[in-house]
């Protein structure tokens, strides 16, 4: 789904027994939370990003993790002016869903992109992701609250 004007993405939705999902707290916007999310590199397929970008941005794998579904289309988000790079328009992404193999698990943030981590309400998330990211949180989470 990528594109010349759109990059394409993965998104790693992170849930416990209880419900709730690990959010985590960007490093360069105070109060801004939202899920392990970047591209795909090239000759990877979706899930093989989906699993990459989790490991690199919180340290969990397949032995704290299993992927239990996909959502069954892109989502796609333009960036606001400021946030643009180059002349891509923004993200097309696809999203994964993982549980945690046991609700003890401990997720270490990479420190670059994250610094902080908590369960979260999805309802809460939803309300702390920037805004040109929310009408994807909401239609994909959304759908599953």
């Amino acid at each position: 789904m990528g594109s010349l004007q759109f990059r394409a993405g993965t998104v790693a939705v992170v849930s416990n027994s209880k419900g709730r999902v690990l959010a985590f707290q960007r490093t360069d916007r105070r109060d801004q939370w939202q899920l392990p999310q970047g591209g795909i590199d090239e000759g990877e397929s979706p899930v093989e990003g989906a699993w990459r970008e989790l490991s690199e941005e919180t340290g969990l794998g397949p032995d704290d993790v299993r992927l239990v579904d996909e959502y069954p289309e892109w989502t796609v988000y333009e960036w606001p002016d400021g946030v643009k790079r180059g002349s891509r328009l923004g993200q097309a992404q696809r999203w994964f869903f993982f549980e945690v193999r046991d609700d003890a698990i401990v997720p270490t943030p990479d420190g670059d992109e994250f610094d902080d981590w908590k369960w979260t309400k999805v309802s809460w998330l939803i309300d702390q992701v920037v805004g040109f990211r929310k009408p994807s949180y909401e239609r994909v989470l959304g759908a599953r609250s």
